[in-house]
């Protein structure tokens, strides 16, 4: 028999097999979160600093707050935020601490399926049990809104979500988070925030061809934002050379105003907006400081 002959035969039959254990691949199994008693109100300062209400409302589209909608244009197609919702059948109403926790935590869903990393989970995996139980109490104080999310619109092979099983093998290696012993408390603190919650890196880390974070490049700027822009280096060189100072940083973080009296646009304006406005100065101060590398 011709080799080429054989391999005609064999290719289609290795595919096949190549999908089946790709579809039968188990995806992580997270350990069980410790039941704890929820804070809504330190749950709703966490949904600020974690950019929920950004990424969850279309204020653009008059939508309501975290029903999803927010549109993500990408090089593998467009993501749409979903429902996050109390409503029972088009939002979260009917999960449970444990499905919260492994979406949050882990990015999987109740129903065992991987999300998709334009929800930031890999930042998320830095929060701690009692963070996630603050989190889910404020989520349960949020009004249901019956609308279904939209569904992605993305580019075949992406479009096939167990290919993202293969993508967190390759990318997806979370740690939680450990404090430098070496480094002051409010360094620290900023670290936790910019690394993990605030998911800093998500905009100004560039990004592989398969939409991976290049860690060796962290925080060094991006490009092929959503909006079409791209993001600026925030190293503490790259920030020092522009003429910033933790002072400066820190009210920047809370206005919006740049030290030339400009102000943020884009995506980063809604940061500040939605997010960053509504932090403590003690957690502007330590976010600045971490990003200066000054121990404060």
């Amino acid at each position: 028999m011709r080799l080429w002959l054989v391999v005609a035969i064999a290719a289609p039959a290795l595919a096949g097999a190549a999908v089946a254990m790709l579809y039968l691949w188990p995806v992580d199994k997270p350990e069980p979160i410790e039941t704890l008693a929820g804070d809504p109100g330190r749950g709703a300062y966490l949904a600020r600093m974690s950019g929920c209400i950004a990424c969850h409302t279309d204020t653009e589209g008059g939508g309501k707050p975290l029903a999803g909608g927010v549109k993500l244009p990408t090089d593998f197609g467009t993501f749409y935020s979903p429902n996050l919702t109390t409503d029972p059948d088009h939002g979260i109403g009917n999960w449970s601490l444990q499905d919260f926790a492994t979406a949050v935590r882990h990015g999987i869903s109740p129903d065992g399926e991987p999300y998709y990393p334009s929800f930031p989970y890999p930042f998320y995996g830095s929060l701690s049990d009692q963070d996630v139980a603050d989190l889910w109490a404020a989520f349960k104080t949020v009004p249901p809104v019956a609308e279904a999310s939209i569904p992605h619109e993305m580019s075949p092979p992406f479009n096939l979500r167990m290919g993202l099983k293969l993508w967190r093998g390759l990318f997806h290696h979370p740690n939680a988070f450990v404090p430098d012993p070496e480094r002051g408390e409010l360094w620290n603190r900023g670290n936790f925030i910019v690394q993990g919650p605030a998911h800093c890196g998500a905009c100004h880390t560039p990004r592989n061809f398969l939409g991976a974070r290049q860690a060796e490049m962290a925080l060094h700027g991006a490009g092929k934002l959503p909006d079409g822009g791209k993001s600026p280096p925030i190293t503490s060189d790259a920030l020092k050379k522009q003429g910033w100072t933790v002072s400066s940083l820190q009210y920047a973080l809370k206005t919006g105003i740049m030290p030339d009296g400009d102000v943020f646009g884009g995506s980063m304006g809604e940061v500040v907006r939605d997010g960053t406005a509504f932090l403590s100065e003690e957690d502007r101060e330590a976010i600045a400081t971490y990003l200066m590398d000054t121990d404060g």
